[in-house]
């Protein structure tokens, strides 16, 4: 079986094609003949390595991946589950080493795996799940009420995009940021006030919010630059893990998608959405596993709007 890894951490040429052991499912499990995995920043991280350390002791190859899609082509023993061999689905996937989704096949729990929206092709469905469940999270945690207003920085991204749909499907009044070639993409996605981006996009923020957002999903990862739209005794959503200051009562969230693995009712959910419209399934390009560090070295150059994609 083929997947896509690194012997040795690096750049996106450090990215291979490599052999893997067939896996079969067991008891609560499903197998998925993988067709399509989105490229992340996260994946970024594990390939140049970033995430070394927990790794030490694991031998390679590590594979990375968080989203996939594909079709089920077998159901372990026991496995209490409407999915079925032959159901296209979609899942996100936490890596551990050569578990990661950059592979033909591979085994999660059926409570992580739900079927792929319908309409839709795998390419598309594999960039909903971790993004989706990503902007969920974070919305979750805020924990916003109807008519107020959130500012999301990185809107034109994927976390930022479905960030600002769901928050206008939960009748939120949503502030974001974008450059000025993407003012129009974000706008189509729903914000109802776009502000430039740039250092001072805190004053821009309150200037759309005057006394600050109610909270702030930071998609862009910026951090102490933008913590300063968000009102006293806000909510501010973190990406990237930054814990905040403490400051004015401002509630700091640190959003960690890993803790929504096994939830398939909410990922169920996302799926609904992208049937009903509610969120816009976004691919930038499609590459094949020989070619897994060009879609990498796309995605660090920045500007990628939707998700490049790994086919197998």
């Amino acid at each position: 079986m083929r997947g896509v890894g690194v012997i040795e951490f690096g750049g996106p040429e450090a990215l291979q094609v490599v052999d893997l052991p067939e896996v079969h499912a067991g008891a609560g499990e499903v197998r998925i003949r993988v067709h399509a995995v989105a490229v992340n920043p996260t994946d970024t991280m594990l390939r140049n390595g970033g995430r070394a350390a927990a790794l030490a002791d694991v031998p390679p190859p590590y594979i990375p991946g968080m989203d996939l899609a594909g079709v089920i082509d077998e159901v372990g023993p026991d496995t209490a589950t409407d999915l079925a061999v032959g159901d296209a689905v979609m899942a996100m996937v936490v890596p551990n080493a050569s578990h990661g989704a950059y592979r033909e096949s591979i085994v999660l729990a059926a409570d992580a795996v739900v079927r792929a929206p319908a309409g839709t092709t795998h390419v598309e469905a594999c960039t909903l799940p971790m993004n989706g469940l990503t902007a969920r999270q974070s919305l979750d945690q805020m924990a916003l009420s109807p008519g107020q207003t959130i500012a999301v920085t990185g809107a034109a991204g994927c976390y930022g995009g479905y960030v600002v749909q769901l928050a206008k499907a939960e009748g939120l009044r949503v502030v974001a940021d974008a450059s000025e070639a993407d003012e129009q993409l974000v706008a189509d996605l729903g914000a109802d006030v776009v502000v430039r981006r740039g250092h001072d996009v805190a004053e821009r923020f309150r200037e759309a919010a005057p006394g600050g957002g109610d909270g702030l999903a930071d998609g862009a990862v910026q951090s102490e630059l933008v913590v300063a739209a968000v009102r006293d005794g806000g909510a501010y959503a973190s990406v990237r893990g930054w814990g905040g200051t403490g400051e004015r009562g401002i509630a700091f969230h640190r959003t960690m998608v890993m803790s929504y693995d096994h939830r398939a009712d909410l990922l169920d959910r996302l799926r609904e959405q992208a049937e009903d419209g509610t969120l816009t399934l976004r691919v930038a390009a499609t590459y094949p596993p020989e070619e897994a560090a060009a879609a990498h070295a796309r995605l660090e150059a920045g500007g990628t709007r939707g998700r490049c994609v790994i086919t197998f």
